[in-house]
C-alpha cells in the first residue's frame, strides 16, 4: 500500500515529461557495488564482512596461481557458503591461471624453495614475494568492476585487504603502486572513472583488521569464530589444512589475536597453546 501511495504522488507531482517510476525505484533501491579480491585470508575476508556491513552488493574473485597454501581457496568458498546461509549472498568466482606456476620464481608457489620462517620485518620474507602478483590480480578485478559499472550504470568500488604490515615487504601493497596502477587503468579504458579503489586497512595492521571484523560480525549478527575459522593465513599449511605457526604470515596473525585477547579459531599444528607460546617468545626476542 505504501508503495502504491508513493507511486501516485510521483505521478502527480513529477515534472518529468515521461516519468519512469520503476526505473526510479530500481535506482534508489540499488545497493552500492563492490568487487573484492578475496584470497581466503584473514584480511580480505574481513573486507568482505566490512562491505556487507556497509550495505554493499559484493562480487568476490579469488585466484589460483599455484600457491602452496591453496587451502585458502577452500576457505574462501566455505566463508561465502556460510554467509549465504546467514542471508548474505555474495557472487563468487574462482579464476585459475593455468600454467603460470611453472613460470614464477617465488618460494610461495609450488616448486619453489621452502617458505621462510620468522617475523615479517626480516629480510628473508622477501622470498615470499610473487612477482607482479597484485598487478595481475588488479587487471582482472578492474575489468570485472568496469563491466559491472557499465552494465548497471553505477559507481563500483574495488576492495582490497592490503594493510600497513604489508608495505615493507610487498611494494604492490603500497599507496604509490595503487595510484600508478589506477592511473594506467583510467588511461586505458573508457569511463574508468566509474571505478574507484577502496582499501579501508591501508594504514592499519592485522589487529585493526580484527577489530573491524568484530564490529562487522556484530552488525551482521554473525559468530566471530565461525567466520574466522573459515580463513587461512598460513603459508605452510599441512596437507590436511592445519595452519603452521612459524611462517611470517602465521606469526603476524597470531600476534593480532593475542593483542585482541581472543583465541584464534583455526586449527594449528600442535594446538593453539603451543602456537601462542611460540609467537609470544618470538615477539619477546624480536
Amino acid at each position: 500500500m505504501a508503495e502504491i501511495v508513493e507511486k501516485e504522488l510521483w505521478d502527480h507531482y513529477s515534472e518529468l515529461p515521461n516519468p519512469n517510476w520503476y526505473e526510479y525505484k530500481n535506482k534508489i533501491n540499488m545497493k552500492k557495488q563492490a568487487v573484492l579480491s578475496l584470497s581466503g585470508g584473514m584480511d580480505s575476508s574481513t573486507v568482505l564482512l566490512h562491505l556487507l556491513a556497509h550495505d554493499y552488493e559484493v562480487t568476490a574473485v579469488s585466484f589460483n596461481y599455484g600457491q602452496k597454501h591453496n587451502i585458502e581457496l577452500e576457505r574462501a568458498q566455505q566463508l561465502v557458503d556460510y554467509l549465504k546461509e546467514k542471508g548474505y549472498p555474495v557472487k563468487y568466482q574462482e579464476i585459475t591461471l593455468f600454467g603460470l606456476v611453472d613460470l614464477l620464481n617465488s618460494n610461495l608457489v609450488q616448486g619453489g624453495d621452502d617458505v621462510p620462517e620468522g617475523h615479517y620485518e626480516e629480510e628473508n620474507m622477501k622470498d615470499t614475494v610473487v612477482p607482479n602478483r597484485n598487478k595481475m590480480f588488479s587487471s582482472i578485478i578492474q575489468a570485472v568492476a568496469l563491466s559491472i559499472a557499465n552494465e548497471k550504470d553505477c559507481p563500483v568500488a574495488i576492495a582490497m585487504g592490503i594493510h600497513a604490515g604489508d608495505h615493507a615487504i610487498y611494494p604492490d601493497c603500497r599507496q604509490e603502486f595503487r595510484d600508478a596502477d589506477y592511473k594506467a587503468f583510467t588511461e586505458g579504458n573508457w569511463d574508468a572513472n566509474k571505478v574507484t579503489y577502496y582499501t579501508p586497512y591501508l594504514d592499519g595492521d592485522k589487529y585493526d583488521i580484527l577489530l573491524d571484523g568484530e564490529s562487522a560480525c556484530k552488525i551482521l549478527d554473525l559468530d566471530f569464530d565461525e567466520v574466522y575459522k573459515r580463513t587461512n593465513t598460513s603459508y605452510k599449511p599441512t596437507a590436511e589444512g592445519l595452519s603452521d605457526y612459524k611462517s611470517a604470515s602465521s606469526v603476524e596473525r597470531i600476534e593480532a589475536f593475542l593483542k585482541l585477547g581472543r583465541k584464534d579459531p583455526v586449527v594449528y599444528v600442535d594446538g593453539w597453546e603451543t602456537a601462542k607460546a611460540h609467537v609470544e617468545e618470538l615477539l619477546a626476542n624480536h
